[in-house]
């Protein structure tokens, strides 16, 4: 690397300044550097040393002073200076004419100039700007008031700390998008697949979960990336239009989209929404629309505003990504509980970056509604953008040689005769020695929700259950070391660690084990509700129907098939061999009545950055509080991460407390207030 003078005088160090945030610019905004990394790393660890040996020379603005070493201890919220509105969508040309019809009507004008935006799928933010200097970050929150994200939004490298020479005095508010570039959402899903870690489903949601953690080192290891496109106050920012607001915000030194175009009249945005429904494909990074704006301020001024959306603007969007490929074969897969679910198996292809070769048919009824044939080409897209699913079959192509999928009446595996009982849509394979139900058994019982025995995956489940070493949790405990290390690709070490795991577990909690034996209908929330109700496994095996339901979150279904289980002779010689074999679950105690959160009642909904489901639900449960399935009048808080659906609308709609994932780490450092507020 190229040695660079370290200044020696604060004149010269803020010449240094003014010369990386040139070239910051340069490569960041524009696009356009003037010079190689190496020369701009010699230029930053120059400007580095500098600082390190005159501490008091730093200053805010520095490009040194991005990154905090401090992590932060919550978020605070922020009003906004005015609302964030949400702007109506538009899902054909026909709606957009009935728009524009709209518009020029109000205007009483034949045609209209609208600005066509590219709508990014990230994150909404504002930047706050005062005499030029950045001062706060803001997350869209609500709408009316957001968290304070400032020290994550100084480690995105195109965001300028310092805006240009003729920046506006007094307080800017820029609004933006955040999002993450495709390359980079996919370098990091890598990583965490090499050490074997479940992978992010999206972009926006790893933009959303980044924002909201605590460190901002971690932050600015994922280099975020983010577009402005409007201010608060356009009347004050001197410009007459949208297109010269984009054309000052770039001035200034902020990242603009250059692909935002002003253009004249429907037709020429009709243009705009063919070219981008084909070519956003081409970017690198997510887009699900366009914004059309009418580009006239006064205009947009005289149009107004609803009290949810402005009448000025239309997010147009594109219809949910599709892709036609072949449908080589449907397979049924047999699950744990002997639920026998169809599975497409696809000619690969792509869906929004990602490589999709299977999709779920869900049952019967469905493969039968759709009249999908094996050999057809099928229509794929991702619901909601995650789950792939095929849509339907194209069947002007079919050629006569497709076959119509036949469901199998017996079980591909243990060939017991299936059950497809009246009014279920799922049919089931009631095979006792089922080897698939054996082995989806297995799994769940070493899972990390159940058991959390490691090393025992699905490779070393297969080999146990076709060699009859293990049909059963009870059999896991008869295995040694010796045995494990004969199995394909065991080593000594890796067959010993397999053993201590088993060992281990035998002191797990009751509502682990409980949850592990795979009870129809007992998921991990009810498991934990039966171990805290009864306290210990004798108790709960002499439960009778009505005992069961007596525990919080067990309705009729769940207790009678509790009560069933534990009245089975299945059940009992399970438990008795487990009993034999030292599996003597730690019992759970009640909470103390006074425990913060004793007597509330929380729903968790959405994707959480940084904590599990199931980690949640014991965080909250460790504190005394309830974990419920569903948000109802008896439902205190709900805690919802990114992509919450129905239980926040209902939620909202009951007036029920709701915090995001910020909120909620608060609230575990300090449940005492929670609980002061909730007692109000």
């Amino acid at each position: 690397m190229k040695s660079i003078e370290v200044p020696t005088t604060r004149a010269a160090l803020e010449a240094l300044k003014r010369t990386l945030r040139r070239h910051d610019r340069l490569y960041y905004v524009e696009a356009q550097p003037e010079i190689a990394d190496r020369e701009y790393d010699a230029l930053y660890k120059a400007l580095l040393d500098a600082e390190k040996l005159h501490p008091d020379w730093v200053t805010p603005d520095s490009p040194s002073q991005r990154v905090s070493e401090q992590p932060l201890g919550g978020f605070r919220t922020v009003r906004h200076s005015a609302p964030m509105l949400s702007i109506d969508n538009g899902y054909s040309l026909e709606e957009w004419r009935e728009f524009d019809a709209r518009v020029r009507k109000a205007l009483d004008a034949p045609a209209v100039d609208y600005v066509v935006e590219l709508k990014i799928d990230g994150v909404a933010i504002v930047l706050r700007y005062d005499d030029g200097q950045f001062a706060l970050g803001i997350t869209r929150g609500d709408g009316t008031v957001g968290d304070d994200v400032t020290q994550n939004l100084r480690t995105l490298k195109g965001l300028p700390l310092t805006l240009g020479d003729d920046a506006p005095k007094g307080t800017l508010e820029v609004r933006g998008e955040v999002y993450l570039e495709r390359r980079q959402f996919d370098a990091i899903n890598a990583a965490r697949e090499a050490e074997g870690e479940a992978l992010y489903a999206n972009p926006r949601n790893l933009t959303a979960g980044s924002l909201k953690m605590l460190d901002a080192r971690e932050v600015a290891r994922r280099e975020l990336s983010y577009f402005a496109y409007a201010v608060a106050d356009p009347a004050g920012f001197g410009a007459a239009t949208q297109h010269e607001v984009l054309a000052r915000l770039k001035g200034l030194g902020l990242r603009v989209n250059p692909h935002a175009r002003r253009v004249h009249g429907a037709d020429a945005v009709e243009k705009e929404i063919e070219r981008w429904a084909k070519g956003r494909d081409k970017l690198g990074y997510d887009t699900d629309g366009l914004v059309i704006k009418v580009d006239d301020l006064g205009q947009q001024a005289v149009l107004g505003a609803t009290s949810k959306s402005p009448r000025w603007a239309l997010a147009y969007k594109f219809e949910t990504e599709s892709a036609v490929t072949r449908l080589l074969d449907i397979r049924v897969q047999v699950g744990r509980t002997g639920a026998v679910t169809p599975v497409a198996d696809l000619e690969p292809v792509l869906l929004l970056g990602t490589r999709v070769a299977r999709a779920t048919l869900h049952n019967l009824d469905e493969v039968r509604r759709l009249d999908i044939r094996i050999g057809d080409q099928v229509v794929v897209e991702k619901g909601g953008e995650v789950i792939p699913k095929v849509v339907r079959p194209l069947i002007e192509q079919r050629t006569g040689k497709e076959r119509v999928f036949e469901f199998p009446t017996a079980c591909p595996d243990c060939g017991t005769p299936l059950v497809h009982e009246e009014g279920e849509a799922v049919i089931r394979c009631d095979g006792p020695a089922c080897p698939a139900q054996r082995r989806a058994r297995l799994l769940h019982y070493a899972s990390k929700g159940a058991m959390d025995i490691a090393g025992l995956g699905e490779a070393v489940v297969e080999q146990l259950v076709a060699q009859e070493l293990a049909n059963d949790p009870a059999d896991l405990y008869g295995l040694t070391a010796e045995t494990l290390a004969g199995l394909e690709r065991m080593g000594g070490k890796s067959a010993a660690n397999l053993a201590r795991g088993i060992a281990e577990s035998k002191m797990r909690p009751l509502d682990r084990l409980l949850f592990g034996l795979g009870i129809r209908h007992v998921g991990k929330t009810i498991a934990h509700s039966i171990a805290t109700h009864f306290g210990t496994l004798e108790r709960v095996r002499e439960a009778t129907l009505e005992q069961f339901l007596e525990v919080d979150d067990v309705g009729p279904v769940v207790a009678e098939s509790l009560a069933r289980w534990f009245e089975s002779d299945a059940g009992h010689d399970l438990l008795a061999r487990l009993a034999s074999a030292g599996v003597a679950p730690a019992p759970i105690e009640r909470l103390a009545a006074n425990a913060p959160w004793a007597g509330f009642t929380f729903v968790l909904t959405g994707t959480l950055e940084h904590h599990t489901r199931l980690s949640a639900a014991a965080a909250v449960q460790a504190l005394g509080g309830t974990v419920a399935g569903s948000v109802s009048k008896k439902t205190h808080v709900v805690v919802a991460g990114t992509e919450a659906g129905s239980k926040l609308d209902k939620a909202n709609e009951l007036g029920v407390r709701v915090l995001d994932e910020a909120q909620f780490d608060a609230a575990l450092a300090n449940p005492d207030a929670l609980a002061a507020e909730l007692s109000a």
